[in-house]
């Protein structure tokens, strides 16, 4: 195997990884952001308050994206398994 090949599959498995994560991540964030600009107007410092939205989203964005999430994971297993010969050789 050449050392191209493996950085190429390194880059796809990162950035792929990147996808994923981000998914699910940056609606919680965003939801975090929007409640800490909420706490702070009001100046309510309940630490417990910003969780429960958090968690609600991340959890929503779980359930209605897994199908697509695990669509991507299975794609990439499987173009990598198809690679297996070529790679080899």
């Amino acid at each position: 195997m050449s050392p191209e090949v493996f950085v190429d599959i390194l880059r796809d498995a990162l950035f792929l990884v990147i996808l994923l994560v981000s998914a699910v991540i940056v609606p919680s964030l965003i939801v975090g952001l929007i409640v800490a600009v909420f706490q702070a107007a009001t100046s309510i410092n309940e630490q417990t308050l910003s969780f429960l939205p958090r968690l609600i989203v991340t959890l929503l964005a779980l359930i209605f994206g897994a199908h697509w999430l695990v669509q991507k994971l299975m794609d990439y297993t499987i173009r990598l398994v198809s690679s297996i010969p070529s790679v080899i050789a």
